[in-house]
């Protein structure tokens, strides 16, 4: 086949990540993708194979947009505006198929494949929780309810198909949409490969990893409220009034300023460190004592996976969706309440008393090894090739 994989950008958190190993993966399959992007801005920091081709999206006033999406998010009017260049691109170039990489970019999907007036099979990829965008606006949550499953009832029907990354993603994508379950597949992210062994080996140019007295812990993730970083420094001030430690959270952000402010407001300077983004959390998980994730909410997070696959140790939130069923219920590491600092510092003082077996964490991590996901994936995508080579005239509004 050849695959239109679209993304914002090659440079982003766990969904641009994920949809750069799929399309990896479906080249080193023999595949012929087309990785179609938005904005140039930023590097993939993983190595593309031979089979795939960037395509940018990107008009000459984008990096006017950039600079000032520095100051204010207009990441939403740059996805926006690529709508007639996708559509440009699907008329002329006429994939086999396309696949929408991630949650933020599917509208813009759906709405150029529409405009483009061709037949080209479309299968959203739903990332993040839907109903997520309600925690943001908890005055208005009935409002905005309606007008999200209004929205979502209305296009996404428009897709052939829809890949879910979790159970509890599929659930929320359905009740809002109305889909029937033939229409929507879940599909755990493949996240699991030798790389994750090689690059958990390099070292760590960093006295807290490697102290051996002092217990560290590590956060990865973008500084957003969705990733809840208040919750998790408060907590970390319960854990350092009884007993030594370090935090360390790793990602850039929006909230970095009030962030650091709290943890100064919190006397813990001394102990808490934001080192930014950094191409290789994996050197960070194989040496850290555990990884917290004290998320909202999610789609199925990336980094308890690759924390697992390093041995690491994890205590997560039970947020929806996806870290429930990454750590079986609980069994493999600590669900706790969401926003509740209390709970999530008992939650890791237990850990850090009793670490679980390094070797069941392993285990469970190869439950999303790449092969085995990036195949799942190629099967929904040819089906869909199939059923629409079946009915060349099925129209791409039904």
């Amino acid at each position: 086949m050849r695959i239109a994989l679209f993304i914002y950008s090659l440079r982003g958190g766990g969904a641009q990540h994920r949809a750069l190993t799929l399309a990896n993966g479906f080249a080193a399959r023999g595949h012929a993708v087309d990785l179609v992007v938005v904005s140039t801005n930023g590097s993939a920091g993983v190595t593309l194979h031979s089979g795939v081709r960037v395509i940018t999206l990107e008009q000459g006033w984008h990096h006017l947009f950039e600079r000032l999406n520095r100051r204010i998010n207009l990441r939403g009017l740059l996805t926006a505006s690529a709508i007639p260049a996708l559509a440009h691109y699907l008329r002329n170039e006429q994939p086999d198929v396309l696949l929408s990489g991630a949650s933020h970019v599917n509208l813009v999907a759906l709405f150029a494949r529409r405009f483009s007036k061709t037949n080209v099979p479309l299968v959203l990829r739903a990332s993040n929780y839907p109903s997520a965008n309600l925690h943001e606006w908890p005055l208005f949550q009935q409002a905005i309810r309606r007008l999200l499953r209004y929205t979502l009832g209305v296009v996404y029907p428009w897709a052939d198909h829809i890949i879910a990354v979790s159970k509890g993603v599929a659930r929320d994508v359905q009740r809002l949409t109305g889909l029937p379950d033939e229409r929507v597949t879940t599909i755990y992210n493949p996240v699991v490969g030798p790389y994750i062994a090689r690059l958990a080996a390099q070292p760590v140019d960093h006295a807290w990893a490697a102290d051996a007295h002092v217990p560290l812990i590590l956060a990865v993730g973008r500084l957003t409220v969705q990733k809840d970083y208040p919750t998790l420094i408060r907590a970390f001030a319960r854990i350092h009034a009884g007993r030594a430690a370090h935090l360390v959270i790793l990602g850039e952000g929006r909230q970095r300023g009030k962030l650091e402010k709290l943890v100064r407001e919190l006397g813990l300077d001394a102990d808490v460190a934001f080192l930014g983004h950094t191409d290789n959390p994996f050197a960070w998980m194989s040496k850290a004592t555990m990884l917290v994730l004290s998320s909202a909410w999610e789609g199925l997070p990336g980094v308890l996976i690759e924390a697992l696959a390093c041995g690491c140790p994890v205590v997560s939130t039970d947020c929806p969706s996806g870290p429930r069923e990454i750590l079986e219920d609980g069994v493999i590491g600590p669900l706790v309440p969401v926003h509740d600092d209390h709970v999530l510092a008992s939650a890791i003082l237990t850990v850090l008393a009793a670490p679980p077996d390094r070797t069941k964490l392993l285990r469970r991590a190869e439950y999303f090894r790449i092969d085995p996901g990036v195949d799942a994936y190629l099967r929904v995508l040819a089906a869909q090739v199939a059923a629409r080579s079946a009915s060349p005239g099925r129209s791409t509004t039904a």
